[in-house]
């Protein structure tokens, strides 16, 4: 499963190092560009509200092999592609195929025993981790040796030969719940509005990621040009660096069964603020990049195991629709952190990107640390230990 998420999760971002050429391609200015990396995540983000919730009334096996042979079809899509409109409408046809990754997550927390919820999505999130940062780099290899289109049709061999895979060894489920398709859309809205902690989650989550993804969007643009001028395979081998995610997600799936989640989200955003704050100084110089990189990464990752275990815990009667929730603020803020940070870098150059990421990630913490002392000011003192 952890390998399937891997190789899913990488669609999303094969396209990040690939924009140059992308760009060089088909004569898009930066404004349009911004919006293929957009495109793929907002298509994420609609298959999270329209298609995640569908796991907890239906058989998830039977719907991630339908998901499938969707994704399969839109990545030979963007191969095929031949101009900007076709392009973004297959990118945005891969976001919503690779809701394959958002059915397994709540397969692994389902089958998972309580103690040992948080190695177990550990273990799955270090699947994810490994696909969004060896994306990159697999993607600017590829494309430097037989050009960016390629890229997509070797995902599509993948995307199949995981449809197959999953379809074979994925065991059934029986839905708990039965809902009208109208009645499960809605449910996640009352959802929302009864968990707090799902609010404050899927907040603090999505200002996080939003600077995470305006990061890596503008990276490629970043290292492409002056003073580093390097080429699209050298921009993907940041995906390298970015491994220290892996790291980030191991220790904090070991760490919240036995520290509880929110000092570790609190450890892990300081990491994210201090990576923003040493790109905005030193972002011109490799050392600079590489150290932030590593930061950055430790702490996203770190921070994003504990925060998805305690969503999971909140109803295991609804774990999709929880899941949905709080991961359709994650890829939305995702696709606007995106295209802000492109435009913003077009604008205000490196420096006034990182100065972009550093405040969504200040926020993020000041709104997790502002929440847990509301909540513990709330706590009986019988009960502020745990």
């Amino acid at each position: 499963m952890a390998t399937a998420i891997a190789a899913t999760a990488a669609n999303l971002y094969y396209n990040q190092p690939l924009l140059p050429s992308i760009q060089h391609s088909l004569g898009l200015n930066d404004g349009a560009v911004g919006l293929v990396p957009s495109a793929t995540q907002l298509g994420y983000a609609a298959a999270i509200l329209l298609i995640s919730p569908l796991g907890d009334v239906m058989n998830r096996r039977s719907l991630i092999s339908y998901l499938s042979i969707f994704l399969t079809l839109s990545l030979l899509a963007v191969f095929a592609a031949p101009g900007f409109a076709v392009l973004t409408v297959a990118f945005f046809g891969v976001g919503l195929g690779a809701n394959i990754t958002q059915q397994l997550l709540p397969i692994g927390a389902s089958l998972a025993a309580p103690a040992r919820k948080g190695a177990i999505m550990g273990t799955l999130m270090t699947g994810l981790t490994v696909g969004i940062l060896l994306s990159r780099t697999v993607s600017g290899t590829i494309a430097e040796y037989f050009g960016w289109r390629a890229v997509f049709l070797v995902a599509a061999g993948l995307a199949a030969l995981f449809g197959v895979l999953l379809r074979m060894n994925l065991p059934d489920n029986k839905p708990k719940v039965s809902l009208s398709y109208p009645a499960l859309i809605g449910s996640m809205f009352e959802l929302l509005r009864k968990h707090r902690l799902l609010r404050e989650s899927a907040l603090t989550g999505a200002l996080w990621f939003a600077a995470f993804n305006a990061l890596w969007a503008t990276l490629a643009i970043h290292v492409t040009g002056e003073p580093f001028d390097f080429s699209v395979q050298q921009a993907g081998l940041f995906g390298l660096v970015g491994m220290a995610g892996i790291l980030g997600a191991k220790l904090a799936g070991r760490l919240v069964d036995t520290h509880g989640p929110a000092r570790i989200i609190a450890v892990a955003l300081g990491l994210v603020v201090t990576s923003f704050v040493v790109l905005a100084i030193w972002g011109d110089s490799v050392a600079g990049l590489v150290i932030g990189i590593v930061l950055l990464d430790l702490g996203v990752f770190g921070a994003q195991i504990p925060n998805q275990v305690r969503v999971f815990s909140i109803d295991p009667d609804a774990q999709s629709r929880m899941n949905a929730v709080y991961m359709l603020g994650y890829y939305i803020a995702a696709a606007l952190g995106s295209a802000v940070g492109v435009k913003v870098m077009s604008f205000a150059g490196w420096h006034g990107m990182a100065m972009f990421g550093l405040a969504l990630a200040s926020l993020g913490l000041m709104h997790h640390l502002w929440h847990q002392r509301s909540l513990y000011a709330r706590t009986p003192t019988s009960h502020k230990r745990s």
